[in-house]
């Protein structure tokens, strides 16, 4: 399938789905719910399309204007620069839409547990995994994500032997998922006198937030066992029966 007919069929989608959620008969509220997220992570795609369309006309436009004739020369080089300016960003956007279009991890959406741990290198270790937990908190402030630390096993002198910490957002996940795994560094630690350059590690693990699930018990499913104590004594001091 071409570009051209997949992004035909993400607008007919998007439209597919407003009309359903806008349906004189609305959906249940599981449905809407869902209707809505497909209809929300189709959205950018909808606006990226839009822009490449644009672009295109724009460009059909100033070649015309080019090409004529009574076009005066002043006008002429504006409409060929902004014409080359434009040549480049039509295969720019293009390529943004191919990859929005690959099939999406479906842990991406999810909120995302971040968890740091000092490897070999000793004190430097846990200082460079305290920068890298930093890192991430600021990386996360400047994304507007919530931040929550969980967990916190410090060394002593500002650095961390275990940082754990929870990051919700849009697309959390989706951003951090290819963090995990060992971070080395080789620098002179604040702790070596002599400046000699060590290296150290820290390893980076993010995992996508289980998501709470409501748990009902049908009181069909439960069996309930009683007990009678033989005599009174011990903890049946005051009772005979038990379950």
């Amino acid at each position: 399938m071409s570009l051209e007919e997949n992004l035909d069929r993400v607008l007919a989608r998007h439209q597919e789905l407003q009309d359903l959620m806008a349906s004189a008969e609305p959906p249940s509220p599981e449905e809407f719910a869902r209707l809505s997220k497909e209809f929300s992570d189709l959205t950018p795609v909808v606006e990226a399309i839009g822009e490449l369309c644009r672009a295109k006309d724009e460009t059909a436009d100033l070649a015309t204007l080019i090409a004529e004739p009574e076009t005066d020369a002043e006008m002429k080089e504006m409409a060929e620069e902004e014409f080359a300016q434009l040549k480049e960003k039509v295969p720019e956007l293009e390529e943004k839409l191919q990859v929005m279009l690959l099939p999406k991890d479906l842990a991406d959406n999810k909120n995302a547990i971040l968890e740091i741990r000092a490897g070999t290198g000793g004190d430097e270790a846990g200082l460079f995994a305290a920068n890298l937990f930093r890192m991430y908190q600021r990386y996360a402030e400047n994304r507007k994500w919530k931040f929550e630390l969980l967990s916190l096993n410090e060394t002593g002198i500002g650095g961390y032997k275990e940082a754990i910490a929870s990051i919700s957002g849009p697309g959390v996940f989706a951003r951090l998922k290819f963090e995990s795994g060992v971070h080395r560094v080789q620098r002179v630690p604040d702790t070596e006198s002599s400046g000699r350059i060590h290296t150290s590690a820290a390893t980076v693990a993010v995992m996508p937030e289980a998501e709470e699930v409501d748990i009902k018990v049908e009181e069909k499913d439960l069996r309930i066992d009683v007990f009678r104590a033989s005599g009174p004594g011990g903890q049946s001091v005051n009772t005979t029966d038990s379950a």
